[in-house]
């Protein structure tokens, strides 16, 4: 993708509040901006998330009153919840192992990336809150991925905070040792003329050291 194309995709990308419940996105569309999620980097190669996709409407609107009446959970093409791993990135899980030995190295070597992984997040070990906190945010890596991928190919998104975390856990089943929400994110395609985007300017938000 060319630069002006990528910046084009970042001017057309923006909060959609409403869209057109009537356009459903094309299955190899969906799984490029899931694929593009997946390719995401995350701390430690830890990938810490899981997007589960709500396509059926009496889910949407079981889910709508907990996230704040909003209309985009219900005229969306396709509802993804970003799921925070939360057990699988413990040591004694044995996930972390996992991830680490999926590239060919000794056991030395497996054994010094698994101690500096504990030490490094060992504040981060101690609660599940502390947990979450940290995988929320891996998970925020692959969000922005997404909506920039899907804008690219004008699809729109509407990145969600606004919801009552413990009550969508409960609509949805977890098991909140395992995973806990982070995020909303509704894809679909608009309904209404984009709103002007509003960005501080260049310099207000670029320092240079040299």
């Amino acid at each position: 993708m060319k630069k002006e194309e990528f910046l084009k995709a970042m001017d057309f990308r923006h909060a959609c509040k409403v869209f057109d419940d009537t356009k459903k996105i094309p299955a190899e569309e969906l799984n490029f901006i899931l694929e593009v999620g997946r390719k995401s980097p995350s701390s430690f190669g830890m990938e810490p998330w899981k997007f589960v996709v709500i396509q059926n409407q009496e889910m949407k609107e079981k889910i709508r009153p907990v996230c704040w009446n909003q209309p985009q959970i219900t005229t969306c093409s396709d509802l993804v919840i970003i799921l925070a791993r939360i057990e699988d990135v413990k040591v004694e899980s044995g996930t972390p192992l996992k991830r680490f030995a999926r590239r060919p190295m000794p056991q030395e070597k497996k054994d010094f990336y698994i101690q500096l992984y504990a030490n490094h997040l060992k504040d981060t070990f101690s609660s599940d809150e502390n947990i979450y906190s940290w995988t929320a945010r891996q998970c925020y890596i692959a969000i922005g991925n997404m909506m920039t991928a899907a804008a690219s190919i004008g699809i729109d998104s509407c990145p969600i905070e606004g919801f009552e975390k413990e009550n969508l856990e409960e609509i949805l089943q977890l098991d909140t040792t395992k995973y806990q929400v982070a995020m909303v994110l509704p894809l679909g395609y608009r309904i209404n003329e984009q709103s002007e985007q509003l960005r501080l300017s260049f310099d207000e938000v670029v320092e240079f050291i040299k």
